[in-house]
């Protein structure tokens, strides 16, 4: 194999190459043999790349991150207030699964669930089909990265017509510094079948995280994925879902991005006949927290329906970016799509670049898009003083109410009550 080497992670690759999941599977080392050449040709993303020109992650190549050996004695203290109550909870400790700290009881029948690294030493071939097929390793350089590097990951199928009885939360810490951490996570939802996933990525200390999703979805079914990113603030987060719909299906997603010192999100859906998305996101920075949302949704084929609804509040020195694309190709007539991004900044230092865009090259169709970028409305700060209330606390109540529109739209109760307690956390402002 012969390879352009532009980045010392492409160095280092040969050195752990035998510790990978799936050596022994031909096609999957095919496939990552051309990631690997992929990513060496050019490194990470750069940016005069169009979808990258925001996020500049240069700063990894200053770094030595490395994958870490299975850990199971980490202090489960420091999982216990993010467990869901309600939830079959999947861990994954520094990119390993860990049976130890999941909850797994009493699973559905049917469900199939399974350790990517198990799946691949006894049927490996069920990951065939799927591996690569939702996203491309061309799409861009972290996909190539993560298809090369990845060791483990959720596989996770939904019978036809099953309705799961709970959620199924994947649960990601790390505990280890300058740690690697590259998951592939599967997920297949039958015909009309009803599932609800809830990706939860906590940490501490210095580390890179690239977790990739590729979600099939059968005709007629429905799909929810949450995801609360409140990593260490000294933290890398790269972390990509990719879902191919069939007829009638609805897909879900709702984003909420607290942490890290930078992350990018991607969020890119194919939408079929009559197909509906609903993505819904939420970030907040701090500090010099850089946070990066992309997201593209492709009506393919006539009568879909797409909402998208996005708000970022920035303090600081933070900066936020949200990418939104619209595609309507021209076969898919009748298509209803709305996007909206909503943005508060704090602090005259903190920065938002937002770029909506609709390319539409059908006629008969429902598009349309809103940005707003603003502060605190002073009036409102104004009354609330009035009532005896300081300037801190109801900048607080303010930026509360502006956030808890999105929190409000998580219909499970115990993510919810995460979700509030990780913001008040993360909010900028401390009364």
């Amino acid at each position: 194999m012969n390879t352009q080497l532009s980045s010392h992670y492409s160095d280092d690759y040969l050195n752990y190459t035998a510790d990978l999941s799936g050596q022994g599977v031909m096609w999957l080392k095919s496939l990552r043999e051309q990631s690997l050449a992929t990513f060496s040709a050019t490194g990470f993303p750069k940016l005069t790349e169009e979808e990258w020109r925001y996020t500049n992650v240069s700063a990894l190549e200053n770094k030595n991150f490395k994958p870490v050996a299975n850990n199971q004695t980490i202090d489960a203290d420091l999982l216990a207030p993010y467990y869901l109550n309600d939830a079959w909870v999947v861990v994954f400790i520094d990119g390993h699964f860990s049976s130890k700290y999941s909850r797994l009881e009493d699973l559905d029948e049917g469900l199939e669930l399974f350790s990517i690294a198990t799946l691949l030493k006894t049927q490996a071939e069920k990951l065939k089909p799927y591996l690569g097929h939702a996203v491309s390793k061309d799409e861009h350089n972290f996909i190539a990265f993560n298809t090369a590097w990845f060791h483990d990951g959720l596989f996770l199928k939904v019978a036809d017509k099953q309705v799961l009885s709970k959620p199924i939360q994947l649960l990601h810490f790390v505990s280890s510094v300058d740690c690697l951490v590259t998951t592939r996570h599967i997920m297949v939802a039958g015909e009309n079948s009803q599932a609800q996933v809830v990706e939860t990525y906590i940490g501490e200390k210095t580390y890179l995280t690239t977790s990739v999703n590729e979600i099939f979805m059968a005709e007629n079914s429905e799909l929810s994925v949450y995801k609360l990113q409140a990593e260490s603030e000294k933290a890398y987060h790269f972390g990509g879902t990719y879902v191919k719909q069939q007829p009638y299906s609805h897909f879900k997603h709702h984003n909420f991005s607290f942490g890290a010192l930078l992350a990018r999100n991607d969020i890119h859906t194919d939408l079929d006949t009559a197909s509906e998305c609903l993505l819904n996101g939420l970030y907040l920075g701090a500090k010099r927290q850089h946070i990066d949302n992309h997201t593209r949704i492709n009506h393919n084929k006539p009568r879909g329906i797409s909402r998208e609804f996005y708000k970022g509040i920035l303090d600081n020195r933070a900066r936020g970016v949200f990418q939104g694309r619209i595609v309507v190709v021209e076969d898919a007539q009748q298509t209803d799509s709305e996007m909206n991004n909503r943005n508060l900044l704090l602090s005259n230092n903190a920065e938002v670049d937002t770029k909506p865009q609709l390319e539409i090259y059908a006629d008969d169709v429902k598009c349309a898009h809103g940005v707003t970028i603003g502060q605190l409305d002073e009036k409102s700060i104004f009354y609330l003083q009035s009532r005896g209330i300081n300037v801190a606390t109801a900048k607080n109540i303010l930026t509360v109410a502006f956030a808890n529109e999105m929190v409000d739209k998580v219909s499970l109760k115990s993510l919810k009550k995460l979700l509030l307690i990780q913001l008040t956390k993360f909010m900028p402002i401390q009364a």
